[in-house]
């Protein structure tokens, strides 16, 4: 991996953070940062497995993730669960709580990872003194969206074969835009997850990633994974391909 994860540092601020051009401080200048920075002063760090909301819980704060990684999920009225996302260092979680005022599922960290807790009647009351912030608030409303209809049509894929390679290759894409390597990465989220998230069983990705490497498109050792094949793993996936192989 051309660049290694850092452990989660609560010196960290929203001017050096590693993934602000993906965060809130996208287009904010210094002085701005500063004033958003007096609203997301509190950080949390969390231990793999743990919960940085649960189902239920009254919405009062959005996270954005410094470092690490979670699992979006939800509990249906028959009690099964549902993973919805997986969420990356610069994203936000807990915009779905919005509307109706309480989660409706749950955060959980797949791994050791930090967040910035964003209170958000604070961080609404600085965007409206702030245009570039509401700016970037409505964007990353936007990209919410986005996922929710990135994630139908993933589901919506005709073969098991595609809907792994589509999500081998957008957690590729997302570690690419972070600057991390988008051959070679961990995937830190279970067979389990990636099954449910799927709609498949464990044992099929299990075997679909035998394939693959059979097939030569991917190396896995555990949960690191290094793709082989790029373009070959992107038609599969029914999708294109706008970056190089590095």
């Amino acid at each position: 991996m051309e660049k290694t994860m850092s452990k989660p540092s609560p010196a960290v601020n929203c001017g050096n953070c590693s993934v602000r051009r993906l965060c809130l401080p996208v287009g904010l200048s210094e002085d701005d940062i500063q004033r958003l920075e007096q609203v997301t002063r509190k950080k949390k760090i969390l231990k793999a497995g743990d919960s940085l909301f649960r189902a239920g819980d009254p919405f009062s704060s959005l996270y954005a993730i410094r470092s690490g990684s979670f699992k979006s999920a939800v509990i249906g009225a028959d009690g099964d669960t549902q993973v919805t996302h997986f969420a990356l260092p610069g994203e936000l979680l807990g915009l779905d709580a919005y509307s109706s005022g309480a989660h409706p599922g749950y955060a959980e960290a797949l791994e050791d990872s930090s967040v910035c807790v964003l209170p958000f009647t604070q961080l609404e009351n600085l965007a409206q003194q702030v245009p570039a912030l509401q700016k970037q608030m409505y964007t990353i409303f936007s990209e919410e969206l986005k996922q929710d209809n990135d994630v139908l049509l993933l589901l919506g894929k005709r073969s098991a074969e595609s809907r792994l390679a589509a999500l081998l290759i957008n957690i590729s894409s997302r570690y690419a835009q972070r600057g991390y390597s988008a051959s070679e990465f961990k995937l830190s989220m279970q067979r389990i997850d990636i099954a449910n998230y799927l709609g498949l069983t464990a044992e099929t990705v299990s075997r679909l990633m035998s394939r693959f490497q059979k097939q030569g498109l991917i190396r896995a050792q555990g949960r690191a994974v290094a793709i082989l094949d790029l373009i070959a793993l992107s038609e599969l996936a029914g999708t294109h391909c706008s970056y190089e192989n590095d």
